[in-house]
This record gives C-alpha cells, sequence and structure tokens, in this order.
C-alpha cells in the first residue's frame, strides 16, 4: 500500500479511471496474458483510452500483484484467487 501511495505523490493524477475502464482493462490482460508489451497493449485494447489513464490502471495492477512483467516486457496476468483459497484453507500455511 505504501508503494501506491509514492507513485500517487510522484505523479499528479488529475482523473481516475472508472470501474468499468479498470474491468475492461483486466479482463483484456486476462485474456491475452503474455501475448503484449505495456504499449502495445494500450494500443490493442477494445475501447480507446488516454495513455495517462491506461498507466494509472497498469500502475495499480501491477502493484496490488495482479499483473507481472517479464524480463522481455511482456505483460501477464498472474492473479488466482481460486489457487489463494486452496492455500489459505491449508493449516500449515497458515501465519502464527
Amino acid at each position: 500500500m505504501q508503494q501506491l501511495e509514492t507513485i500517487k505523490e510522484k505523479k499528479q493524477i488529475l482523473h481516475y479511471p472508472q470501474l468499468d475502464t479498470v474491468l475492461m482493462v483486466e479482463s483484456f490482460i486476462k485474456g491475452n496474458g503474455g501475448e503484449f508489451k505495456k504499449k502495445s497493449l494500450w494500443e490493442h485494447l477494445p475501447k480507446k483510452m488516454m495513455y495517462q489513464t491506461f498507466c494509472v490502471i497498469f500502475d495499480y495492477l501491477l502493484y496490488s500483484g495482479k499483473i507481472a512483467v517479464d524480463k522481455k516486457g511482456k505483460v501477464c496476468w498472474i492473479w488466482n484467487p481460486e489457487l489463494v483459497k486452496r492455500y489459505l484453507a491449508k493449516p500449515y500455511l497458515r501465519a502464527r
């Protein structure tokens, strides 16, 4: 959370994206993970948006652990809530 606050301090965000826009970007990355780099991903989105708005969404997804960028720069969806539920159900993996 502190990293996200640091991003806010570095950038002057004038307009935050709407929820439907964030969900559209999430859905597109889930369906096309590993195919595009950041700018190419923005260019192929089903709905056009300003690049600055896309960068706000991208930074949010990156710092929340939902996406990752490999060393070639390709973006991939990594969040798996079903796997998290399975791990949380195992008593020997719980934090004490």
